[in-house]
């Protein structure tokens, strides 16, 4: 059974081979060092510094010079090749959030949000983070370029990615993926700015309509391109004590945008997937009723009890694929014992007959411990044949 078979199967709630695995980033340089490889992003930031005040700072230059010589292979290579390597299953590959300026320390991405190279202290490890939005007014926003589907930069990072797929002889599953319609709104003017909007309805909707039309005509590129399994979205609404707007909003301006995605993936035949950090819990069941068909990490850290994985599986075990949810925290804090002792919990309890997917509560972080990562997926190759037997 190949890696994209052992997902549907289980997504279909039936039983594979054995428990799937997934994770949305490893951003961690222990791990890739102790598999042999190269982190993609490593040195990235240093080398974007230089040429830039080789250039002297001319961005439009800096653009073109980036745009020649930035290989997507550089960046995928390695991570695809980590997945393989631990036995992680399913990869996400994003075919938006793509650079649009650059800057000295890092991008303006096609949304309009800037990130920045920065260093982790521990191991100078490059990680690209999230600095704020690029917008101050909405002329801002509607001045910057359109987010445009058919940019045939978009099809080629998938293919690029379907290549590496095929090298790996369909044991690694790669996904299409795209950025959130609420992210897309409000990071590319920062919380901030954003939260002013609130005051004139017109405006919040003319930036939700512009990012769900986009996320809309995405999903139909993918099926184009001929992806027939999984569609994958990234949009955090929560955070770790409750929802980043009122379950109206939720209802009023993003819930008809992801009904829209999910029945023109399943009238092809997909799976719609759908990642979100934070307590959702006051808006879960309106996910489930756009219909979406997993859903990832149930951040196990929240402060809202009732947000709990195995008490959500209790009442929804039978519409959704639940993807999650080993702490980030504890794979950072706990003894390797503890992390079997976790991993063992979720196969036992949310395995059996299909509907579940081990993957950390969020991604893996440079904090996590290379020995409880190990651990991690060792108990799950221990403990994650089917049928089930964990005592």
């Amino acid at each position: 059974m190949n890696a994209k078979e052992r997902i549907l199967k289980v997504v279909n709630h039936e039983e594979a081979d054995r428990v799937p695995s997934f994770e949305g980033t490893i951003d961690n340089l222990t791990i890739y060092n102790h598999f042999g490889l190269k982190y993609g992003y490593q040195g990235n930031g240093d080398l974007l510094r230089k040429t830039y005040d080789l250039m002297k700072g001319d961005t439009q230059l800096l653009k073109k010079f980036a745009d020649k010589s930035n290989k997507v292979s550089d960046t995928l290579t390695p991570a695809i090749d980590l997945y393989r390597k631990v036995g992680i299953d399913l990869f996400p590959i994003y075919v938006t959030n793509f650079p649009v300026f650059y800057e000295r320390e890092g991008i303006i991405d096609d949304y309009g949000r800037r990130f920045y190279f920065k260093k982790n202290p521990q191991d100078n490890m490059d990680i690209l983070y999230y600095m704020g939005g690029t917008f101050k007014t909405i002329e801002d926003f509607r001045n910057f370029p359109e987010l445009d589907p058919d940019n045939p930069k978009r099809e080629q990072v998938y293919r690029d990615a379907k290549k590496i797929e095929e090298k790996h002889h369909s044991k690694i599953y790669v996904i299409p993926t795209i950025g959130g319609i609420y992210e897309g709104a409000w990071q590319c003017f920062g919380l901030e700015t954003f939260s002013k909007f609130f005051a004139h309805p017109e405006i919040l909707k003319e930036i939700f309509e512009n990012r769900g039309k986009f996320a809309v005509e995405m999903v139909k590129r993918m099926i184009e391109w001929g992806e027939d399994g999984i569609v994958f979205m990234g949009d955090d609404y929560g955070f770790k004590n409750g929802l980043m707007m009122r379950p109206k909003y939720y209802e009023q301006y993003i819930f008809p945008w992801i009904k829209k995605m999910c029945d023109i993936a399943h009238k092809a035949g997909l799976k719609f997937f759908l990642h979100s950090c934070g307590d959702v819990y006051n808006i879960f069941e309106g996910l489930l009723e756009c219909g979406i068909d997993m859903i990832h990490p149930i951040e196990p850290t929240t402060a809202n009890p009732e947000f709990n994985i195995f008490k959500l599986y209790e009442k929804y075990s039978n519409r959704v694929t639940f993807v999650g949810n080993v702490s980030p925290q504890d794979l950072a804090d706990k003894k390797p014992e503890d992390i079997k002792n976790c991993v063992k919990k979720l196969i036992k309890e949310l395995a059996p007959g299909g509907g579940y997917i081990l993957s950390s509560g969020h991604s893996i972080n440079p904090a996590v411990k290379l020995e409880n990562f190990l651990t991690m997926h060792e108990t799950l190759k221990q403990y994650g044949t089917y049928p089930i037997q964990v005592s």
